[in-house]
């Protein structure tokens, strides 16, 4: 096992909150910003964050892996679901996207472990 996604989604929250502290208008504004943008609309929160979980491949955010993975498993994302999105990010991502789409399977079973215990 590589890394730890529970853990890396862990430590962020903590490093977010003292970004939230610093610059609290634009985090503010961040945060109104995915609200809109994740709500249920024409595609549902489980495909946002499909869609969420391609492009923190293909962009290789650790974080938002983590996050994403996290937040799609809450909304009843499958790992099949996540391994075909892994899938397109390797389409559109070449072989860097296919180490991060790796790990992100092995994130999606780390928080499986995790929370359905």
């Amino acid at each position: 096992m590589g890394k730890n996604y529970p853990d890396i989604a862990k430590d962020l929250t903590g490093a977010i909150k003292t970004l939230r502290t610093a610059i609290p208008d634009t985090m503010n504004a961040f945060t109104q910003l995915a609200e809109k943008a994740s709500a249920d609309s024409v595609l549902d929160p489980k495909t946002k964050e499909l869609l969420a979980i391609a492009i923190a491949i293909t962009t290789r955010c650790d974080g938002c892996i983590a996050f994403h993975v996290k937040a799609a498993l809450r909304h009843g994302a499958t790992r099949d679901e996540v391994a075909e999105t892994v899938g397109m990010a390797v389409y559109m991502g070449g072989g860097p996207s296919m180490i991060y789409g790796a790990q992100t399977l092995e994130a999606y079973d780390q928080f499986v472990e995790k929370y359905q215990k």
